[in-house]
């Protein structure tokens, strides 16, 4: 299926769930464990019926999910090529919008402020002679390297471990920071994330791109990327 513009997510109008990174994500907040199953049971048997099903994490007082295809067709604008890539189809919106609707019969409630999601980056002379070695020492898969994407990303099937994208730099080039932290949060708490850094001693260096992305240093000057996809977010 075609992957879907940051507009189009938009347009779906999904309460519950945030883009983050590839995929969309929800946290739904449940009593108890048998709460928690009972949602994942539903969610099930309609993922089953639908043939595509999304990740699933429960936590102490919630269930996580995350709904992304893996076989998105990207197609270019200008010469109409297409590519394979790990992004967010039509399927993915309608089976987020199935499961709120089964959350709701369920008399569970969503927090989409609460998700997020991790991602490094590690600036390199060439990717790909190095990925090999990463995709060995993260998730011991040779498949890890370019997982869903058209570069040397690694990524793990299992997401065992955040994805690691690999930045460019010139030979002899003697970066500040070679190492990355992506944090990928909700629209509506971004700047509220990049706040409390500041308030926890924290420099914004570079909000030039803000809310979508903001460059936060601590106090030694290690550097880290607050990230909300803006093109995404639900209009009005």
């Amino acid at each position: 299926m075609d992957m879907l513009r940051g507009e189009q997510i938009a347009e779906a109008a999904l309460t519950d769930w945030r883009k983050l990174a590839q995929g969309l994500h929800a946290r739904y907040l449940v009593p108890d464990f048998a709460a928690a199953a009972r949602l994942v049971t539903a969610i099930g048997e309609a993922c089953d019926a639908a043939g595509h099903h999304p990740r699933v994490r429960i936590g102490d007082g919630h269930v996580d999910l995350e709904l992304v295809t893996t076989d998105a067709v990207y197609r270019d604008e200008d010469d109409g090529s297409e590519l394979v890539v790990e992004w967010v189809t039509q399927q993915d919106v309608d089976l987020a919008r199935e499961i709120e609707r089964l959350a709701a019969e369920q008399g569970l409630h969503a927090d989409p402020a609460a998700v997020s999601e991790v991602e490094l980056g590690l600036d390199v002379v060439a990717s790909g002679i190095v990925a090999p070695v990463w995709a060995a020492l993260l998730t011991g898969d040779p498949g890890a390297q370019g997982r869903g994407t058209p570069g040397d990303e690694i990524r793990d099937a299992t997401v065992r471990v955040p994805n690691l994208w690999f930045g460019d730099l010139d030979e002899g080039g003697t970066p500040a920071q070679r190492v990355h932290v992506e944090v990928y949060v909700a629209p509506e708490v971004a700047q509220a994330r990049v706040d409390a850094a500041v308030a926890a001693g924290g420099t914004v260096v570079d909000d030039s791109q803000s809310p979508g992305l903001t460059v936060v240093a601590d106090q030694e000057g290690n550097r880290g990327v607050v990230v909300a996809d803006t093109s995404a977010a639900r209009l009005g």
